[in-house]
């Protein structure tokens, strides 16, 4: 298969609000597992109900990933970027004013469906127009609002104002996005490489004219592999995000500014690999990046499995280990399905990945309760290891032909 070619410079301004979205989108992802032992004793709750947490969140999330590409066809990028950021923006703020814990499973649901569209919209255009230094890049964006939201929540727990303000501070930046997105709707869709319709209806921002179906794309191999491997990648990253506060707190004994400043100090591995590694991709090249990675992630699992080792060196290897990996594979899906199948890959890789947020981690959280919290950290080291086996699958059939399209 053939590369496609560079993608034109991108609008500024669509630049600057993708980055934008990105750190935004981060923040209630990494906060949870700070906020979690707080909101477990407001509930009365045990360990293993974080689990019904995220499998709420990443069954919505899991069903707009999968609609996402006809969503995009049929409303336009633009509109359904800014009714996606609207919805999470009132997920998040709905978990400030739960009375009881029913209501913060059903904000759950409301932030997984918004998000699911936002993270498939802005990941499909960036593969076709922002290209693979652009796409690290804002991934690392997100590592940022991730790495901020354990700090800001943390802060938030030691003066005393509790986990709601939290969620309220992280509900008013969301809400503000999504105005931003509203506003600059229309632009999303004369973005480069798109032209209107003949027939008036939302030109795809996807730059892939015409499109496969749905079911066509899942006929090809290279899609079911990258699904697994989003599977298994975002159980590693998540369960290592949510788990490991709980872990440190409550299994190794530290403090509550200690572990979440080592739970920090995780995220911001990932922001760092971004960052450095979306100057050298390109000349790297992804596959490199991606093997070097998987190998990373299981050394700093590893390492934060033996409690000999200072957690904060395992965290802070395995953060900067995965960071090339979902950006490297998402910006890698045109060419390796093809640009007509990318829009319903995306989703699908979307989709993929929050299936793994939800039995990875829930997985790890009936492992806490019944084995104790000490069996947390060799489940993610077992997660880590299948992650780099299957990448080499990919690698070793990605030197075979293509298979005719579908």
């Amino acid at each position: 298969m053939s590369r496609p070619s560079e993608p034109a410079a991108p609008r500024p301004a669509l630049l600057a609000l993708s980055y934008l979205a990105f750190v935004s989108l981060g923040l209630p992802d990494a906060t949870l597992g700070v906020a979690w032992p707080s909101i477990r004793e407001a509930f009365s709750l045990p360990q293993a109900a974080l689990g019904a947490v995220l499998a709420v969140a990443a069954s919505a999330y899991f069903t707009s990933g999968l609609f996402a590409g006809r969503l995009m066809r049929t409303a336009g990028i633009g509109t359904l970027l800014a009714l996606s950021t609207g919805l999470a923006a009132a997920g998040v703020a709905s978990y400030a004013a739960s009375p009881a814990f029913a209501f913060f499973l059903a904000g759950a649901c409301v932030v997984g469906f918004g998000s699911g569209a936002v993270d498939a919209g802005l990941n499909t255009y960036a593969a076709h127009h922002f290209g693979a230094r652009h796409m690290t890049w804002l991934h690392a964006a997100y590592s940022t609002g991730a790495a901020i939201g354990p700090v800001l929540m943390t802060a938030l727990l030691t003066r005393g104002a509790g986990w709601r303000a939290g969620y309220a501070v992280i509900g008013g930046v969301l809400a503000f996005l999504a105005v931003a997105f509203t506003v600059m709707r229309r632009q999303w869709d004369a973005g480069p490489g798109s032209s209107p319709s003949t027939d008036g209806s939302p030109a795809p921002a996807d730059g892939a004219s015409p499109q496969v179906t749905a079911w066509a794309t899942l006929r090809r191999p290279r899609v079911w592999l990258q699904i697994a491997i989003f599977f298994l990648y975002t159980g590693v990253e998540v369960t290592a995000g949510q788990w490991s506060y709980t872990v440190l707190t409550e299994e190794r004994g530290l403090g509550t500014a200690v572990a979440g400043t080592w739970v920090s100090l995780y995220w911001a591995g990932l922001l760092a690999g971004r960052i450095v590694l979306g100057f050298v991709v390109e000349q790297v090249g992804p596959v490199r990046l991606l093997r070097l990675g998987t190998a990373g992630a299981v050394l700093g699992a590893l390492l934060f499995a033996l409690p000999a080792i200072p957690a904060a060196l395992g965290l802070a290897v395995l953060g900067f280990s995965l960071a090339p990996i979902f950006p490297a594979l998402m910006s890698e899906t045109p060419r390796r399905v093809g640009a007509d199948a990318a829009g319903h890959a995306v989703g699908f890789q979307v989709s993929a990945a929050t299936v793994g947020i939800a039995v990875i981690p829930s997985t790890a959280g009936l492992v806490g309760e019944w084995l104790g919290l000490a069996a947390v950290t060799p489940l993610i080291l077992g997660v880590a290891v299948l992650l780099a086996a299957v990448h080499e699958v990919l690698v070793a059939l990605a030197d075979r032909p293509t298979p005719p399209r579908g």
